[in-house]
């Protein structure tokens, strides 16, 4: 009952019972340890002893590497709250006792945040039912009935309620057409249906609303059967799928000319993620969906993913002047070999464009030149990772790459043009990175780290890559991150949660149509529903002109008189 090694916590003295304090040491240092020890030493207690401490360090580099993934299993699992540079920051602060970051705007003046009003204020619902209501009583020029002097005007901003109703997301209205029979010859003589009924079942809102919701916010069908049943107006799966598969037929100019004017893109952010088609199962077949969507152009003569079982859906998001592009293509093609596609429709008069990736050799386009840039969130997000174990050293890169963010936020809020932006930079962030390229090879030179630790893998990444990372600095208009292109793949990840996968090929590449103008329609600003709507109105119109019909400006193209519908 008294045998004090059942006192003794793990990892604490043998002595004492208490933890002992972390010591770092380098290789470097133990070597040199062992080598003052070796002369006290036999020749088997020093074997026995540099066995233990080669032991000690592999252990220690695989603790902090099972650390490290532990940490992103649980961001996959529930999600991390967030990698912002100031809760980052705050985080490792703590972990190396030094306190917390400095309070915000509203504990430092010691005044309470003043009470809101809502997420969204009435301008912002821009589609909703707009009703006059007039005072009734009370005109314009009319006296002022409070003082029976003045008079009363008319206010620039109007008094505004706004009221939302709750409806099921395809309606549905059933027309009785009254029958009358002759009760002696038995024709029977039908009511005419009303203006404007049409003689389909389902309209193009309908086609635009199913689509939206199954591949613009992950609905999947069943799921909206469901929903529909029990609101009483069915809508069966099979339903849906035959409604969107007619519409994406009417749809295909749009995406064709999305995808040749992305070409043409000053800069292009390209990854892709996994997906699973089961048409695809564990062999190609047949052709796999690429940014060669026009099945009027010949097929390249060798098929890079020939024979691959994997199947990616590339994002793509060019930026063509002030406008935005987001293409999908969900086949065996990485998302290199999909962009290497896409340019070859690109005009020869123009320049190599900015190419932004991470730094995965299956993202390059084989054989065509690109300004390539690499992604510096990624590079940051390494440090992010095994903060908890190097809190001192990853703090100091972290509060670096912080200037080098807090300089691009003011480039864009200054709406600077990519020549003043890129003289910015090198004005204000250069100095920053150089000092960070410094302590970099410092780090690794003087052996201040040892190299295959996590802290030693992060600093390589960079030092790797540092010409890529650093293209902002030395081109006009190049990113800093790819995060453009991740959040567009949050399109086709929500899908593959919801649904698990596409059943054919050829769903996959409707949900790749159906994606690329949802997604396009909300980088500019549009309702992607009111567009969608408007193309199969249009479809004749679409067809023979698909360049007027594009996000940025089909309602000019309705507002000219071209857009009456083709019905």
């Amino acid at each position: 009952m008294n045998d004090p090694a059942k006192k003794v916590q793990i990892g604490s003295s043998p002595v004492t019972g208490k933890t002992p304090p972390r010591v770092d040491l380098s290789m470097t240092d133990l070597a040199v340890i062992l080598e003052h020890a070796k002369t006290a030493l036999s020749e088997a207690e020093f074997a026995a002893l540099n066995g233990a401490m080669q032991t000690l360090a592999f252990l220690t580099r695989e603790l902090e590497k099972k650390s490290v993934s532990i940490q992103r299993l649980k961001q996959l699992l529930f999600g991390a709250s967030t990698e912002t540079t100031a809760k980052v920051i705050q985080a490792v602060r703590q972990a190396i006792g030094t306190g917390s970051t400095p309070a915000g705007p509203a504990d430092a003046t010691g005044e309470a945040k003043p009470k809101g009003h809502g997420r969204n204020g009435a301008q912002a619902y821009v589609a909703a039912q707009r009703v006059q209501v007039a005072l009734g009583h009370l005109r314009a020029s009319d006296a002022c009935p409070a003082c029976a002097k003045g008079t009363v005007y008319t206010s620039s901003e109007p008094g505004r309620i706004v009221r939302l109703t709750g409806q099921a997301p395809i309606g549905g209205t059933v027309y009785e057409l009254e029958k009358l029979r002759c009760n002696l010859c038995g024709q029977v003589f039908t009511a005419e249906a009303p203006a404007g009924v049409g003689s389909g079942k389902y309209d193009a809102e309908s086609a635009a609303m199913i689509g939206l919701l199954k591949y613009g916010t992950g609905v999947p069908f069943h799921r909206l059967e469901t929903l529909q049943e029990g609101l009483g107006l069915p809508l069966p799966a099979s339903t849906q799928w035959e409604i969107v598969a007619e519409a994406a037929d009417v749809l295909v100019p749009a995406w064709r000319e999305l995808i040749q004017q992305a070409a043409q893109g000053q800069i292009l952010h390209n990854d892709d993620t996994t997906m699973k088609v089961l048409g695809l199962g564990s062999e190609k077949q047949g052709a796999t969906a690429s940014a060669s969507a026009d099945a009027e152009e010949p097929a390249a003569p060798a098929d890079p993913a020939a024979g691959r079982k994997g199947v990616f859906t590339s994002g793509i998001v060019s930026k063509v002047g002030e406008r935005t592009v987001a293409l999908f293509f969900t086949g065996h093609k990485h998302a290199g070999e999909n962009l290497f596609d896409l340019l070859q429709r690109r005009s020869s008069d123009l320049a190599p464009p900015i190419q932004m990736c991470d730094a995965l050799s299956r993202n390059l386009p084989a054989e065509l030149k690109t300004l390539l840039a690499h992604c510096l969130a990624h590079g940051r997000r390494k440090f992010v990772d095994v903060a908890e174990n190097f809190p001192e050293e990853c703090l100091h890169v972290l509060e670096i790459l912080k200037v080098v963010y807090t300089n691009d936020a003011i480039a864009r809020d200054r709406r600077m043009s990519p020549e003043e932006r890129l003289r910015f930079h090198q004005a204000e962030s250069g100095p920053a990175m150089a000092e960070l390229k410094a302590w970099l090879d410092a780090q690794i030179e003087q052996k201040q780290v040892e190299p295959n630790s996590g802290l030693g893998e992060a600093i390589a990444y960079l030092r790797k890559h540092w010409e890529e990372l650093t293209l902002f600095l030395r081109v006009a208009g190049a990113p800093l991150d790819n995060n453009i292109c991740e959040r567009a793949l949050k399109l086709s990840i929500l899908h593959r949660k919801n649904a698990y996968f596409y059943k054919t090929e050829n769903g996959a590449r409707v949900g790749d149509l159906f994606m690329s103008l949802i997604h396009t329609c909300r980088l500019n600003g549009v309702n992607p529903f009111h567009y969608l709507t408007e193309l199969q109105k249009h479809s004749r119109e679409l067809a023979a002109a698909p360049a007027d019909w594009m996000p940025w400006n089909y309602r000019a193209t309705l507002k000219s008189g071209e857009g009456r519908p083709s019905g």
